[in-house]
Formats: C-alpha cells, sequence, structure tokens
C-alpha cells in the first residue's frame, strides 16, 4: 500500500475528516488532500506526527512508499556548511565578472582605442591574474563542501 492510501484508510479509521486531521498536526487541509492524493509528500516531523497519531510506525509509514522513502533521505541531507559553500560560489562568480569585465575593458581598448586603465597603482600580476585566482578559490572551496552532508 503507498503512503496515500495508507494515509486516508487511517485517517478513515479514526472517523476523521482531512480538515480534522489536518487541525491536529497543525496544516492546512489541503496539504492533507496533496498528500492523499499523491500529489505531495509530508515532511518527516510531519510523518512521526502522523504515526504518532494513528499508533503505527514510521517503519510503516514509510516502507510502503519507495518514492516518499526516497524523499525523506534527500531531506535529510543538509550541507554542512551552506553559508561557507554560498561564500565559495560568490567569490567564484566575483572572479567570472572581474574576468568577463577585463575582457570587455581588454576588447574596448584594443579594437576602438580607447585607454581605459584597470586599477592603475597596482602590480600588472595582481590586476591580470586576480579574477583566475578568485574563480580558482572558490571553484576548489565550492567543490570540497558540495558533498559534505550533516551525519
Amino acid at each position: 500500500m503507498i503512503f496515500s492510501e495508507r494515509l486516508k484508510k487511517e485517517r478513515e479509521k479514526k472517523g476523521w475528516s482531512q480538515t480534522e486531521l489536518a487541525d491536529k498536526i497543525h496544516v492546512s487541509r489541503q496539504s492533507v488532500s496533496k498528500w492523499e492524493t499523491g500529489k505531495n509528500y509530508p515532511s518527516i516531523e510531519i510523518i512521526i506526527e502522523l504515526s504518532d497519531l494513528f499508533g503505527i510506525t514510521i517503519d510503516e509509514m514509510l516502507r510502503s512508499d519507495k518514492e516518499l522513502t526516497e524523499q525523506v533521505i534527500q531531506d535529510s541531507k543538509k550541507l554542512a556548511y551552506p553559508k561557507w559553500k554560498t561564500f565559495f560560489d560568490s567569490v567564484f562568480m566575483l572572479g567570472a565578472f572581474l574576468l568577463v569585465f577585463k575582457l570587455i575593458i581588454f576588447g574596448l581598448n584594443h579594437f576602438i582605442g580607447t585607454n581605459i586603465m584597470i586599477l592603475e597603482g597596482l602590480p600588472k600580476g595582481v590586476v591580470n591574474f586576480a579574477p583566475l585566482v578568485l574563480m580558482v578559490i572558490g571553484g576548489a572551496g565550492s567543490d570540497s563542501l558540495k558533498n559534505k552532508y550533516l551525519d
């Protein structure tokens, strides 16, 4: 039996309407309706509440539906360092933006004959390689964190 069928069967055994069940677990009636029609699945916290409410094990609720089981597994995988991943992604994007900006300035100077200088006071090595360095640092940092999940 899949989750949606099991939920409806357990709710009807108690003689509750969708609204009554929704009130007991503090969700909308529409959420209960979507779960019972298989259009959506509840979070693991709600599944725990439902199993307690119906007096059945979580295993009985989950094992019947492979798709729900997969969703619960995916939901439990949260990045361990989401702020650091965002930081490294931002550093990479800054480097990419600076590289594109530098290429536009180079193109204007070379093809149109403008004389735009980028950060004149800094050494040429810094100006030339800063975007690349930012992209490498951002990419490496982001890549090292993308598969680190909380246990």
